[in-house]
């Protein structure tokens, strides 16, 4: 069986180090695999959730689910822009996502927001680590892409977390 991660790197001119580029590429590909888990699950409550509020939160999660698509792909280019490989294929994602399994039992709104809040909060946490991470790695432009996506990640959270607020 193939390993499920890739280690391979290639040239660059960037002047960072190839290990700093490694260090690197691990974070960025384990926020890849986050990525595109939460976008699976924000649809999975889109195609699910039912209730009173079912259009208003419908549509909701449909809004939120391509800013994954958009994060993931700035994710996965910057990955092989320092060199490395993008580890994006199902089971690569399914193998190295930290996020939670999604609540299946969830059926109404609010379960569905709970757990989207949920996730996407650990999401927005771990990103704010990694921008820290490796801005002390010697890597604005990567801080700054992060940072891009800390931005959506927290603008989302606040969208879903105001159904629960009363």
């Amino acid at each position: 069986m193939a390993t499920l991660t890739q280690s391979k790197t290639f040239r660059t001119s960037l002047n960072l180090e190839e290990n700093t580029r490694q260090q690197i590429n691990q974070i960025l590909n384990q926020r890849l695999a986050d990525t595109l888990d939460l976008k699976l699950q924000t649809k999975h409550a889109h195609w699910n959730v039912k209730g009173q509020n079912f259009l208003q939160l419908h549509e909701l999660f449909d809004e939120i689910a391509p800013h994954f698509d958009e994060a993931a792909d700035l994710l996965g280019e910057r990955v092989t822009q320092l060199g490395g490989i993008a580890n994006g294929t199902a089971r690569q994602v399914a193998a190295a996502s930290s996020i939670p399994e999604y609540d299946l039992d969830a059926i109404d709104g609010a379960a569905h927001v709970q757990a989207l809040v949920l996730r996407l909060g650990k999401f927005a946490n771990q990103i704010r680590d990694d921008v820290d991470r490796v801005d002390g790695l010697g890597d604005t432009g990567t801080a700054d892409l992060l940072t891009g996506i800390l931005r959506q990640a927290d603008k989302d959270l606040w969208f879903l977390e105001a159904h629960l607020q009363r």
